[in-house]
């Protein structure tokens, strides 16, 4: 995780100073040294200022950071969150780089963590998807935690989740798990079936000892209400898919035990934030 941290800030430096800014390097004759602090220009939860401060240190380790908040903070409109001293080229070669970290990072913050609210008095639990920016999941799932819901899956790499197709190119619920209980005997991964009717929820329950949760997908209400009541509580359950802030609440009242949003990371507003010279 920390060399995937490394290799995220070289790249976004690569990407956005390339050899030089020479937008800086034109009007600045002097690499005096500076202050500036970075607000919030609306009410938010901060997310992403250990990453901040990580892309700050790899540009230029002159630079000096006091932070007023930490993640997961609540932040007011025109809060300050820090303040950078340094030479002045270098914080102006760090400020879109930071502030487009924050800025996502909060965004996926403040909308998870408004959402768990609304399911707060229930036991539903919320879950990210894999609907992330390319090259961007690790620290927009680590937003998603920081505001209050937990990860999903990371990859195709660290749990086995059979969904329609893998079911079709198998010839069936039956043989795809056969095939999953044999590959497993050699692993230890976790295991999520997803399906997509009360029929093929009834034949993934004769393999209960085999799999680990169920992913309702796509259920409305009343048919979640149904899978439930036929699970009674012999394995985890998941709801999934046409899940919003305007319907959660009532999948949470049926007693799934986790709720996955796409949305939390692939239709996000960002925050707005802010770096002023002073």
């Amino acid at each position: 995780m920390k060399q995937d941290i490394k290799n995220f800030i070289t790249n976004a430096i690569k990407e956005d100073i390339g050899l030089q800014d020479v937008s800086s390097e034109a009007c600045i004759t002097m690499d005096i040294t500076k202050k500036a602090k970075v607000i919030s220009k609306e009410d938010c939860i901060i997310a992403g200022i250990d990453i901040a401060e990580k892309t700050l240190n790899k540009i230029d380790p002159k630079i000096k950071i006091k932070k007023s908040k930490q993640d997961g903070d609540k932040i007011k409109k025109n809060e300050t969150i820090m303040i950078i001293e340094g030479p002045i080229k270098s914080i102006l070669k760090a400020e879109r780089i930071l502030l487009n970290i924050m800025q996502r990072m909060s965004g996926i913050a403040t909308k998870t963590n408004r959402i768990k609210k609304i399911i707060s008095k229930t036991n539903s639990k919320i879950l990210d998807t894999r609907k992330t920016t390319p090259g961007f999941r690790m620290l927009e799932k680590k937003a998603v935690k920081i505001g209050g819901g937990e990860n999903h899956r990371f990859g195709l790499y660290d749990v086995i989740m059979i969904k329609e197709n893998h079911i079709k190119a198998c010839g069936g619920i039956k043989n795809a798990i056969t095939k999953i209980s044999e590959y497993n005997k050699n692993n230890n991964y976790s295991v999520i079936v997803e399906v997509k009717n009360i029929d093929e929820l009834k034949e993934v329950l004769n393999y209960t000892n085999h799999i680990n949760r169920i992913l309702l997908d796509n259920f409305n209400i009343n048919k979640t209400k149904k899978a439930i009541k036929i699970i009674k509580g012999r394995i985890k359950t998941e709801s999934s898919g046409n899940i919003d802030e305007n319907n959660i609440l009532e999948y949470a009242e049926t007693g799934t035990d986790y709720i996955s949003l796409g949305c939390l990371t692939h239709s996000i507003k960002s925050v707005d934030l802010s770096l002023y010279i002073i």
